[in-house]
């Protein structure tokens, strides 16, 4: 199955990279010049339009941004007959109503649409070991499955178009509830100057414990956030689409809110395209307007 890849931002070159390795032909395009040449430089095949990659291909993996980027990319200057008959795969986070919309909108052209969000970063792309949430069609995400295994130990197909949509925002908001919750708790700790091993030596034995508490501990003490496998920014951007979500849907958001608000004070403290895990700095730096 040839593989066409729209966006090469670190999640979607890494993802071409290891389709790459498992022995697949893909063409990949990304919107920026920049990150087009930096993903040639990795020996990935670059076109210089999607509609190239997506007519020379099986399957078209979309890594955009957002519902924005996905529309320009394949409304805007796209003739319909380049995307009659072929298959669009959604694999970045965006809300169910925009995925459903795409797919709508997609179907009035002649072209097939799954949504197959992944949870997880480059190590885990570069390992084959993606969380998989497809939604849609289940003889389309059965047609996908032996590229979805390249990727994914164990793809799973969630239910309805939107439903993975969904499931991808449900896991991206506990990203960010446990780096705000476990920044506010570490940030007590080292204000009340415990030792912070002996504070994360009883968090480990406790029910309360996730990986990522040690994973971006190192981080936290050192307020060193680079090397980011996923930007503030793009956390910001999931909060801010949960929350408009979970509004349609009734839910309570005044700690979805919360998180968000200390997003936009961490970006205004530079740490915009740092790793998530700088929220932090908004923990320990509260805004004092």
């Amino acid at each position: 199955m040839r593989t066409a890849v729209l966006g090469m931002g670190l999640l979607g070159s890494e993802i071409a990279l290891r389709l790459k390795r498992q022995g697949r032909e893909v063409l990949c395009w990304n919107r920026g010049q920049k990150g087009a040449e930096a993903a040639r430089r990795r020996g990935l095949m670059l076109v210089d339009r999607p509609e190239l990659a997506i007519t020379g291909s099986d399957v078209t993996f979309l890594l955009l941004s957002d519902a924005e980027a996905i529309r320009d990319t394949l409304f805007v200057g796209t003739e319909a007959d380049q995307l009659h008959g072929r298959l669009i795969v959604q694999m970045g986070t965006i809300s169910p109503r925009e995925s459903r919309d795409i797919g709508a909108h997609l179907a009035t052209l002649g072209a097939e649409y799954l949504e197959a969000p992944v949870l997880g970063s480059l190590p885990e792309a570069r390992e084959g070991n993606l969380i998989l949430m497809a939604g849609g069609d289940p003889d389309l995400f059965e047609q996908c499955m032996p590229v979805f295994k390249d990727l994914s130990r164990d793809p799973q197909r969630i239910g309805d178009l939107g439903q993975g949509a969904a499931m991808k925002l449900a896991m991206n908001q506990l990203i960010a509830g446990l780096t705000a919750t476990f920044s506010l708790s570490l940030a007590l700790v080292r204000q009340e100057n415990i030792d912070v091993e002996q504070f994360m030596g009883l968090l480990r034995t406790s029910t309360l414990y996730a990986k990522t508490f040690d994973k971006k501990l190192d981080k936290y003490l050192s307020h060193d956030y680079r090397s980011a496998n996923f930007t503030l920014k793009h956390l910001h951007k999931d909060v801010s689409l949960f929350r408009r979500v979970a509004q349609e849907n009734g839910l309570d958001t005044r700690l979805t809110s919360a998180i968000e608000s200390a997003c936009i004070q961490a970006e205004e403290l530079g740490c915009e395209a740092l790793d998530y895990s700088a929220l932090y700095e908004a923990i320990c730096n509260p805004s004092t307007d």
